[in-house]
């Protein structure tokens, strides 16, 4: 099992064509399986294939936007500074746009830091070892079943201050502007991290975004909030009940 960011880093990045994605049952095709020139082949069939649909682009956020439209007519943000921020820089006579991110630092570290203490991966898929390898100062024989624990980079006390607290200002430097961490890893890392990374972003950042311009969260009264997961593949919150008010 590889835990913590240095050993993510060493097994996935730096030996990322030796520690490979297991081939599970009989599966031996398709970009998240297949190793070599047939994956990159695919691979680059698939980001062309996603490019086609506007993947990552300024052409798919009328889409996204138009998504969000639909759930807020059901629904009509989030704490006061993220609200006060999209406030200041959007307003409420538009939709926000992807241009808007770098002008909002602190809404764009919320989101950061909610995907860090809420990944619903902590598991990367299973890899394997296609020859001998050194990884952490051992040696690593072929055929050997690696696991990449990605929580356990998201929640390592060497890369951040506060690694089991809710702070956005893991992603903020002492101007108050974002700034990046190699160690926030939740799609993965190395050459198998996941392929539709830039559009979750997106969605991420136009849906938190549109829903804090719009409607204020907030727990019912006598209700406690609840942050236990339900295991399995993915992790899930357990249902919970939340109040959602138009602004």
């Amino acid at each position: 099992v590889l835990n913590g960011f240095d050993a993510m880093k060493e097994g996935l990045v730096v030996n990322g064509d030796i520690v490979v994605v297991i081939l599970p049952f009989s599966l031996s095709s398709g970009v998240i399986f297949s190793n070599g020139n047939i994956w990159k082949q695919q691979r680059r069939f698939a980001l062309s294939t996603l490019k086609y649909f506007g993947f990552g682009k300024k052409s798919l956020e009328p889409v996204i936007l138009d998504e969000f439209t639909h759930c807020a007519e059901e629904i009509r943000a989030y704490k006061e500074k993220v609200q006060a921020e999209i406030d200041r820089v959007i307003g409420q006579s538009r939709q926000p746009s992807m241009e808007d991110r770098a002008n909002l630092p602190y809404t764009d570290a919320v989101i950061h830091e909610i995907l860090r203490m809420g990944n619903i991966t902590p598991l990367a898929l299973p890899h394997s070892t296609n020859k001998e390898v050194q990884l952490g100062g051992y040696t690593i024989p072929k055929e050997v079943l690696i696991i990449p624990n990605i929580a356990s980079v998201l929640f390592d006390r060497k890369e951040w201050e506060t690694p089991f607290t809710f702070n956005p200002s893991h992603f903020l430097n002492e101007k108050g502007k974002f700034a990046k961490k190699t160690s926030f890893i939740p799609f993965s890392a190395g050459k198998r991290l996941c392929l539709g990374e830039n559009l979750a972003r997106m969605e991420l950042f136009l849906f938190f975004t549109s829903f804090m311009q719009h409607f204020t969260f907030s727990m019912p009264a006598g209700v406690k909030v609840v942050m236990d997961y339900r295991a399995g593949v993915t992790l899930a919150p357990k249902p919970y009940k939340i109040c959602i008010t138009p602004r």
